[in-house]
């Protein structure tokens, strides 16, 4: 039965593709700026995005807050925090085995106190130089702080909210599809006014929180590789792969039940094994003829990020030749992209 998706429920435009795609600040602008940090959330604004992406994922006493994975050790200075010391630990999230810090372990008191940190610091140095310098933030914090940058830019501004490990909380006993409702509602953001999307590579989550009425564009995440957890811990090795879901008989089914997909470029620009891009492919193509959306990331400058053929002279921390590799995705006719250079974003994906 279809659900009450964006584009089921108001016959929404955005489900035909756009004339440029929304340019949405990935953790902020973390090119510039520690990700997930009040800096570089404001920065991203700052610099013209349409939407900025906040990952959410819950303390030990029901929280939600703003951090790319529950484990924060190379995000956070918590390594460093003698009182915590005790608390690092090995658990398995997902099917893989981590060692470090946990903030399901941590009270948002406890968290508070901690400081964002580069992940990427020899990469990014600029960034890193803004080290232990802004609090982590809250879920709360990031949707008040973007709806005083849309009243004060006098644009309308979004949230594309990742929901990560739903299934993963679930087990340590914590409905996070009611979670994040609550929030929402609490926050102002469940009246339909503001632009919401709400993504996650689980996609029961997402159906929960249509079914509680939460009213958002639901984007289902996809992988280049692998099956997505919530469906192998409820079928083990039936689970459909990724790759399958983004085939045309996997599109198929999604409809109805999401406004569409966000996929790894890869699965658009189709790197050969010598590095060539050979795409783009018709992932897009496919999505568009069955009214789904596709957004896709991340489009970063940096060498290291680039497929080979696009990458030049330096270091990988140097740029390369990104607007090629850029122009790529913008030729697939992609409706949404994640950046983290925001400006670069912006100048590229909108003229």
């Amino acid at each position: 039965m279809p659900r009450h998706t964006a584009a089921a429920g108001r016959g929404y435009p955005e489900t035909m593709p756009r004339r440029s795609p929304l340019v949405i600040g990935h953790r902020g602008a973390p090119g510039y700026r520690p990700e997930h940090s009040r800096s570089s959330y404001d920065l991203a604004l700052e610099m013209g995005v349409d939407a900025v992406e906040p990952d959410v994922v819950v303390t030990r006493d029901g929280v939600l807050v703003v951090r790319h994975e529950n484990e924060i050790s190379g995000t956070t200075d918590v390594a460093d925090r003698a009182e915590f010391h005790e608390r690092r630990t090995t658990k398995t999230i997902d099917g893989a085995e981590l060692t470090g810090w946990f903030t399901e372990d941590f009270t948002w008191d406890e968290l508070s106190t901690l400081r964002c940190r580069e992940r990427l610091p020899k990469l990014r140095t600029t960034s890193a130089s803004f080290d232990d310098e802004q609090p982590v933030l809250r879920l709360r914090d990031v949707l008040d702080l973007v709806r005083e940058g849309s009243l004060a830019q006098g644009r309308e501004i979004g949230v594309v909210l990742e929901i990560k490990h739903a299934t993963y909380f679930s087990a340590l006993g914590w409905d996070v599809a009611g979670l994040v409702a609550a929030e929402l509602r609490e926050a102002g953001w469940a009246e339909g006014r503001l632009p919401l999307t709400i993504e996650s590579f689980e996609s029961t989550v997402l159906y929960a929180l249509q079914d509680r009425g939460i009213p958002a564009s639901y984007i289902y995440l996809l992988e280049a590789a692998g099956r997505p957890f919530d469906l192998v811990a409820a079928r083990g090795k039936a689970a459909p792969t990724y790759r399958q879901t983004a085939a045309p008989a996997g599109l198929d089914a999604l409809v109805g039940q999401v406004d569409g997909i966000s996929v790894d470029k890869r699965m658009i620009l189709a790197p050969d094994k010598l590095g060539r891009a050979t795409g783009p492919t018709r992932l897009v193509a496919d999505a568009h003829e069955r009214g789904l959306r596709v957004f896709t990331w991340t489009a970063r400058p940096e060498n290291a990020f680039l497929v080979r053929e696009f990458r030049g002279a330096g270091s990988p921390g140097s740029f390369g030749d990104y607007e090629s590799e850029w122009a790529v995705l913008r030729d697939a006719g992609i409706d949404g992209v994640f950046v983290d250079h925001a400006d670069l974003g912006v100048a590229f994906f909108r003229r």
